[in-house]
C-alpha cells in the first residue's frame, strides 16, 4: 500500500530515553503524527564521547530511520544536535531538525537581564553552540555555561528525586545562581525530567526553558510550511508509535511509560545498528 507523504512517520532519535520528552511534547502538540523513536541505550551517554564518535552513531541511526521510510527526522539529542545535525543534514533529502537552536531562541525572548545559564553535558557545553546561536539573536547576551555529566546516568536509572541527585543538583547549579542567571536552558533531553529538582535548586526567579516542547512547536512549523502535516486524525485500532532500542528494551519500555501521555506496548532491540553505514543495513 503506498502511504501519502504527508502521511508518513516522524523519525526521532536520543542516546536513551531523553528524547522521550520530546516525544511527549510531540505527542502533546502535534497529536496527528506517528513516530518512530529510537533510544541507543547500548551506548548512551553521548555527552563525553568524542564528534567523530557521535557523527558515526548518527549516521548509523538515521539510516536506520529512514529505512522506515520518515518524512522528517528530529535529532532529539543535545550532543548529537551540537555534533552532528548540520554535516548529516547536507547528506540526506528530507528535513532534519535538532534541538539546540528552538530552546536558544526562547532563551533570548524571556530573559530581562540578557544573563542566560545552560546545563548540559560536557559534549554539548564544550560545543558553545548554545553560545554561538544565543549570540546570533541577542549579541549582547551573557552566556554561562555548566556541564552536568551525572544528570544523565541518575536519570537512566530512574533516580529522578532520589537524594543523590538533590547533592548533584546542587553541586552543579549552586555556581550558576551566582552568576545572576534569570533563564536556564536545560540543555539535554533529558533534563526537563529533573525540572522539580533543578527548580529546587534554582528558585522561582530564573526561567527554566524546555528544548523538547520549544522542538514540538519548531517540528509543527516545519511540517506545516513543507506540506508535510498530517491532517487526518489517528484511528485507535492504529499503532501510530514505533519505539526502538539498541539495548535493554523491556527497561526502556518501562520507562517510556512513566511519562508518556500513551502506554506503550513494546520496545524491539535493534541488534546491529553498526551495520547500518552508507549503503545501508537490514534488521
Amino acid at each position: 500500500m503506498i502511504i501519502a507523504e504527508n502521511e508518513k512517520p516522524i523519525g526521532m532519535f536520543d542516546s536513551g530515553v531523553g528524547g522521550l520528552t520530546v516525544a511527549r511534547e510531540v505527542m502533546r502538540n502535534i497529536p496527528n503524527e506517528r513516530i518512530v523513536y529510537f533510544g541507543d541505550t547500548a551506548r548512551v551517554p553521548y555527552g563525553g564521547k568524542s564528534k567523530d564518535t557521535i557523527l558515526r552513531y548518527s549516521r548509523q541511526i538515521v539510516r536506520f530511520l529512514q529505512q522506515q521510510d520518515v518524512k522528517a527526522i528530529v535529532v532529539a539529542c543535545n550532543t548529537a544536535s551540537a555534533f552532528a545535525l548540520e554535516e548529516i543534514r547536507t547528506e540526506i533529502d528530507i528535513p532534519m531538525i535538532g534541538v539546540v537552536k528552538p530552546g536558544a531562541k526562547i532563551a533570548c525572548e524571556v530573559t530581562k537581564n540578557n544573563r542566560i545559564g545552560v546545563i548540559g553535558t560536557k559534549g554539548t557545553i564544550s560545543s558553545g553552540l548554545y553560545t554561538e546561536f544565543i549570540r546570533d539573536i541577542n549579541p549582547c547576551a551573557q552566556v554561562i555555561g555548566k556541564a552536568c555529566p551525572l544528570f544523565v546516568p541518575l536519570v537512566e536509572e530512574n533516580m529522578l528525586k532520589d537524594p543523590v541527585t538533590v547533592e548533584m543538583a546542587t553541586r552543579y547549579l549552586s555556581g550558576l545562581k551566582e552568576q545572576d542567571i534569570d533563564t536556564l536552558i536545560l540543555g539535554c533531553t533529558h533534563y526537563p525530567l529533573l525540572r522539580s529538582v533543578i527548580r529546587e535548586v534554582v528558585g522561582e526567579t530564573v526561567t527554566l526553558v524546555n528544548p523538547a516542547y520549544e522542538t514540538a512547536r519548531s517540528l509543527k512549523c516545519l511540517l506545516e510550511e513543507r506540506g508535510l502535516a498530517n491532517t487526518k486524525a489517528l484511528g485507535d485500532d492504529s499503532n501510530p508509535y514505533q519505539f526502538y532500542v539498541s539495548d535493554a528494551a523491556d527497561s526502556f519500555r518501562e520507562f517510556a511509560n512513566t511519562i508518556l501521555p500513551v502506554d506503550i506496548r513494546n520496545a524491539t532491540k535493534i541488534n546491529n545498528i553498526e551495520e547500518y553505514q552508507e549503503t545501508g543495513g537490514t534488521v
